[in-house]
């Protein structure tokens, strides 16, 4: 991980454990980087998609994506060159199993 995707990471690290403090397990490596574009409370309203909840294959499908080019984007093509596959589908698998 890139020392910026590594201060994103810590710097929203606060927001995903307060935010999801009622959802177990703890998140896996990674995934705190999630809510600092995407919104844990369905109540936000954002151009960015709540990722809560979402069927673990539909996130990694996105990410492989961003990852190849197939998708373009800001900032998501790099953040998902940043993961392994099996960092994605353990990220994957956790936000889906996030309500």
């Amino acid at each position: 991980m890139r020392a910026a995707e590594l201060a994103v990471a810590a710097a929203c690290f606060f927001a995903v454990v307060q935010g999801a403090a009622a959802a177990s397990p703890a998140p896996p490596s990674g995934a705190a980087s999630c809510s600092g574009c995407h919104p844990v409370s369905p109540k936000a309203e954002t151009q960015v998609p709540r990722l809560s909840g979402r069927k673990p294959a539909d996130i990694v499908a996105a990410m492989q994506a961003f990852r190849s080019g197939q998708t373009s984007a800001t900032v998501m093509d790099r953040i998902a060159k940043g993961f392994s596959e099996a960092e994605i589908h353990a990220i994957a698998d956790w936000l889906g199993a996030q309500q």
